[in-house]
Order: C-alpha cells, then sequence, then structure tokens
C-alpha cells in the first residue's frame, strides 16, 4: 500500500493558506547544527527537549538523508570521545537577492551559508524589471557554471527588497525613487521562480539585511538587534529575543517619516512635513549641498554653479574626500539628524546592538561617528545603557546573505 502523507492546512484571517511557523523536530534539530556548525550530540541534548534515543534517531536520520555528517571526534571528558555533526554544505545550494535603489546584489551560498559568489548591479535608468530578471538569470545560471553545481541541487532564492512589499504574493507593490520605469505591482517571485525554476521567498530587504548580520554573530547570543539603512530613503528592522518584529502591515520607510521638526520640510509628497527622511537621505544631501552651490557657498562643488542638476551624490561624496569644507559640513549636519532619529529608536526598542548601513553610513567616516555620537548622548539611561553600534560584519552583503538564511530556514524536513 502507497504512504500517503496528510498536510494540515491553516487559513489566515483572510481565508488563505497561511505558512505553519511550528517546526518540526527534525528542523529544529537541523537549526541547531547550522547554528553551532559543528556540535556534538551531548552539546545538542542540553538544547532539545526529547530523549536521547529520539535525539539518536533524528540524528541518524538526518545523518542517512545526507543533510547533515559525522565530522569527527570532539574531546573527550572521561568517556568515549563524542562524535561531532556539522552541516553537509554540499547537500544543497542557495541564492541570495538584494533588490535595492542604488546597487542590487545575487549571491550563491552553500548549505553553511558560505558565499560562493556575489555579482552587483548598479541600479541605473536601465534597470527596469524586466531587464534586471534577465541579468539575474544569465548571473544565477553563470554562477552554477562557474561553481559545477546541478540546477537539481538548488533549493530557491531568497529575495531582500524595496518595498512596500505582499511577501505572501511575492509582490514588490510601489516602491518610490527607483531609477528606472516600471518597478510598481512586480510579482517578482513568479517571476524568478519561472526563470530559474526553484522556489522564490520575498522579504523586506531591511530585515533581511538583520537576519543576515544576527546569522553573522549568531555564537555571541545577541538577542535584541536594531538595524537602520539609510540611503535613498530610511529602512529599519528590529529583533527582539532572535525574532524579527513585525507590524500589521510591511512598515518600509517607517522610520522615515519619524516627525522631528514639527514645521519643517518633506521630502515625497504624501510624505510628512519635518520628516527624518527630509534631512538624512541622498535626496536631502543634494537638495542641500545644491543650494548651497546656488547662494555662493566655495567648494570643489562650486565649478558647477551654473548647473548645479550636475551634482549628485558621487561627486558630493569625493568632495568630501578631498577635504572639501562644505561637504563634509553636509554630512555632519546630516548625521546629526540621523542622530537623534536612532536616539529615537533606541529609546523605545532598547536594543543590545545597532547596526547601521547604507550608502550614506558608508559615505564618509564623519558621518558615522556623528551619528552614533549624538544617539548615545540622547539615549534615556545613558551611560548605564549603551547599546553596541557598528556597521556590521557583512556590510553590503548583509541583504542577499540573509535572504539565502530565511531560504535555509524554509526548507521542510
Amino acid at each position: 500500500m502507497r504512504d500517503i502523507k496528510i498536510r494540515l492546512v491553516y487559513l489566515d484571517k483572510w481565508g488563505e493558506p497561511m505558512k505553519s511557523s511550528i517546526p518540526t523536530a527534525k528542523k529544529r534539530l537541523f537549526e541547531r547544527i547550522a547554528h553551532y556548525g559543528t556540535v556534538s550530540k551531548a552539546e545538542l541534548q542540553s538544547e532539545v527537549s526529547m530523549k536521547s534515543s529520539s535525539l539518536t534517531r533524528l540524528l541518524d536520520d538526518l545523518t542517512a538523508s545526507g543533510i547533515i555528517t559525522e565530522s569527527g571526534l570532539g574531546e573527550s571528558t572521561g568517556g568515549r570521545r563524542p562524535i561531532l555533526y556539522s552541516c553537509n554544505s554540499d547537500y544543497g545550494y542557495l541564492f541570495g537577492l538584494d533588490i535595492s535603489r542604488v546597487t542590487s546584489t545575487l549571491g550563491l551560498f552553500d548549505l553553511t551559508m558560505k558565499p560562493l559568489s556575489l555579482i552587483r548591479w548598479r541600479m541605473d535608468e536601465h534597470m527596469t524589471p524586466e531587464h534586471f530578471t534577465r541579468q539575474v538569470e544569465a548571473g544565477a545560471r553563470q554562477m552554477l557554471i562557474d561553481h559545477g553545481v546541478q540546477p537539481d541541487k538548488l533549493i530557491g532564492i531568497g529575495i531582500g527588497a524595496v518595498g512596500p512589499l505582499d511577501p505572501e504574493r511575492g509582490m514588490i507593490l510601489e516602491p518610490l525613487f527607483f531609477p528606472a520605469e516600471g518597478w510598481s505591482h512586480i510579482a517578482i517571485c513568479k517571476e524568478l521562480e519561472q526563470r530559474l525554476a526553484i522556489p522564490a521567498y520575498l522579504e523586506n530587504g531591511a530585515n533581511t539585511a538583520l537576519i543576515g548580520e544576527h546569522w553573522a554573530v549568531r555564537l555571541r547570543n545577541v538577542h535584541h538587534m536594531l538595524y537602520v539603512h539609510a540611503g535613498v530613503g530610511l529602512r529599519s528592522s528590529m529583533m527582539s529575543d532572535g525574532r524579527i518584529v513585525r507590524g500589521s502591515i510591511d512598515q518600509e520607510g517607517s522610520i522615515g517619516q519619524m516627525i522631528i521638526q514639527s514645521d519643517g520640510p518633506r521630502l515625497q509628497e504624501g510624505g510628512n512635513y519635518g520628516a527624518l527622511e527630509a534631512f538624512v537621505s541622498l535626496q536631502a544631501v543634494v537638495n542641500q549641498v545644491r543650494s548651497d552651490i546656488k547662494r555662493g557657498r566655495e567648494s570643489i562643488l562650486s565649478a558647477y554653479r551654473n548647473r548645479p542638476d550636475d551634482i549628485d551624490f558621487d561627486r558630493i561624496v569625493e568632495a568630501a574626500r578631498q577635504g572639501d569644507a562644505l561637504a563634509r559640513e553636509q554630512f555632519v549636519q546630516t548625521a546629526t539628524y540621523f542622530g537623534i532619529g536612532l536616539a529615537n529608536l533606541i529609546n523605545i526598542l532598547h536594543p543590545e546592538e545597532v547596526i547601521l548601513g547604507g550608502p550614506l553610513v558608508g559615505a564618509h567616516d564623519a558621518f558615522y561617528d556623528t551619528a552614533i555620537t549624538i544617539a548615545r548622548q540622547n539615549t534615556y539611561y545613558y551611560p548605564d545603557y549603551q547599546p553596541r553600534f557598528s556597521k556590521g560584519i557583512l556590510k553590503e552583503d548583509a541583504v542577499a546573505t540573509g535572504a539565502a538564511v530565511m531560504v535555509m530556514k524554509q526548507m521542510a524536513l
């Protein structure tokens, strides 16, 4: 008689099928092994609530399936040397894709989350969704050839994208400020599933960046983390007890609408007046520098006084690197506002670590240094409470890496 497997389908509040959030015992065990990299049965036993015989059976099942492997013997504590287990890096491979408004990144990872290849594209006015997905397909196929990976070993592709999104339907909705036209209501998961013939999963890019950075420091047992990306817009993500904090809707850009000056300007039609993004964004920096040059401020950029529209963010960054006073002052002023916004978030969320990313953060050392100084000075309970600040370990690869980690955690075992 043929075995019949019954799958329970839970419905969300709209009556649509909902992905189960309850992992099996085998899945939980695999995730612990992946977390540690190399671990003994005794170490696993101290973390999982199951009998020794059940644990042994699951380890045997995972080893037989090839997803984990015995990787030697550990140190003896008086008896036999324990068998060590680790993920089998060659069991399967994952893609992680970062879709942003300045640059986008595709990475190929093995099951231990080791990056095998990374490719980046500049998101200019030619990068329409159709052109972009063709580039992703071509890049993905070349990566497989370069590393001798057979297509049947692919597990899936995770996508961390600029929102707003509808992750359940795999759609990018109506993002602002993409250089190319057409980035509205894009069924990105369906498109890439058709091109690559693998499952695709969509998540807010700030969330996958935080997932990636959390994975990079997983052995430090950091539980409460805040990630803030400062670029074309402001994006943020918060993790509490190791889980992404989610709202009832996709919160892309919501930090940018934090009001820091009640009668201030606004960056976009429909945005709040005096919102943080009107002071802290690539457009805000460019607009202010252009205005200063028009008013006669002396600068390396004064050569563009008669054509101020030619002043872009890259030129301002280069001027600052050459020691231009105007460009450096602008980064310090922008960072001061950014630090105030960070302090507001920290005073509400109380993270252990704050990771800052994005083009503004990497543009000039003065920006990062000023921002964290202002944030610390305005953090309640300072100096008794001091979150750790960093630019992260993965930096520009965080979104793509976190997207791949997301796929690994979606694996059915």
